[in-house]
């Protein structure tokens, strides 16, 4: 059996993670090729946070022609490590870690791997080779907050765990919404999962119950049960789509879509790298990045963003990016 079998069957009996056999194995025997892995929490066959990853990781082998490998991890931070440290014995130049449950794992690692570049999204992390990649959700989402105000009367924010990169963003939505009404009444539940689509839409149904005629997902492919809700609610409630595109399972509701073209920006930074150039500090995508991030309106919704407010959130979005506007404490 050769170092590649081994070092996958390693990482399926230790971390119970899938190895994508589609991909091409590393070739060991070079060592100028460049390498890089991904770890993912969940799988890649879902639509969402994960997908992203997964769509970025490809860019890479196609446009830097890099070898690459990923792994499907459940929540659980000693398979995190196991699977960095895996990754970094057989020379991998980076692995990303997508999600900041990773962050702590790859500081440990680091500290035996100094030749490899452990990039962790959604994170605000700068350890040595250690360096987030993080989004700035709170951006889109207090535009999303401007709308939900502007044209509701409450909304429900449900998310997947209480971390950083999603307090964050709904910290921008309450910004948003109290720039235009600081009454608007805006409540959030935490599912303590990325996966459990059903609590999510239970979630979503109570806080419609309760006047919200937004809901607005943040919790990776749980989130579709919050889409879901949305459209089979009575109340005819609003929604966005967040991180992927999900206007075709609610085309009424779904208002508009934030994307984060998260390759394009893996891409720049892992090119960067591989031509010697490590990050000094922490990378933050936002608004001004328009290659990353963008945010779109769904013309075919029930009750649609009207042509005056989209001006109006093209403006805030524009003083989002000169720096007039912060959409959450920093």
């Amino acid at each position: 059996m050769n170092q590649t079998a081994l070092s996958r069957r390693s990482l399926l009996a230790s971390a119970t993670a899938l190895i994508l056999s589609g991909l091409a194995g590393p070739d060991f025997a070079r060592a100028d090729d460049f390498k890089m892995g991904l770890l993912v929490p969940g799988s890649i066959g879902e639509e969402g946070w994960n997908r992203i990853a997964f769509d970025a990781l490809k860019r890479v082998e196609k446009e830097l022609g890099a070898k690459i490998s990923y792994v499907e991890l459940p929540e659980n931070p000693p398979a995190f490590e196991k699977a960095f440290r895996d990754y970094a014995s057989q020379g991998y130049n980076v692995v990303l870690g997508h999600g900041f449950q990773f962050q702590d794992a790859a500081i440990t690692t680091a500290e035996d791997f100094p030749d490899t570049v452990f990039l962790i999204s959604s994170s605000a992390v700068h350890e040595g080779r250690v360096i987030g990649l993080n989004t700035d959700a709170s951006q889109p989402f207090y535009l999303m907050g401007a709308i939900a105000a502007t044209m509701g009367k409450g909304a429900g924010l449900i998310g997947g765990m209480e971390i950083p990169p999603i307090t964050q963003a709904f910290e921008g939505f309450r910004n948003g919404a109290k720039s235009v009404n600081r009454n608007f009444p805006v409540s959030t539940v935490y599912l303590g999962s990325f996966t459990d689509a059903s609590a999510a839409k239970e979630a979503a149904f109570s806080m419609i119950s309760q006047g919200s005629d937004f809901v607005v997902p943040n919790a990776n492919s749980a989130g579709m049960g919050v889409i879901q809700a949305a459209r089979e609610s009575s109340a005819n409630a609003a929604t966005f789509s967040v991180y992927s595109d999900y206007t075709d399972a609610a085309p009424k509701n779904v208002l508009g879509t934030f994307l984060a073209d998260y390759g394009q920006g893996i891409v720049r930074i892992v090119s960067a790298i591989k031509n010697g150039s490590v990050p000094d500090s922490i990378v933050e995508f936002g608004l001004k990045d328009t290659d990353v991030i963008k945010f779109t309106y769904n013309d075919a919704a029930g009750r649609s963003v009207p042509a005056d407010l989209r001006k109006t959130i093209d403006g805030i979005s524009a003083k989002i990016v000169a720096g007039e506007i912060q959409t959450r404490a920093k």
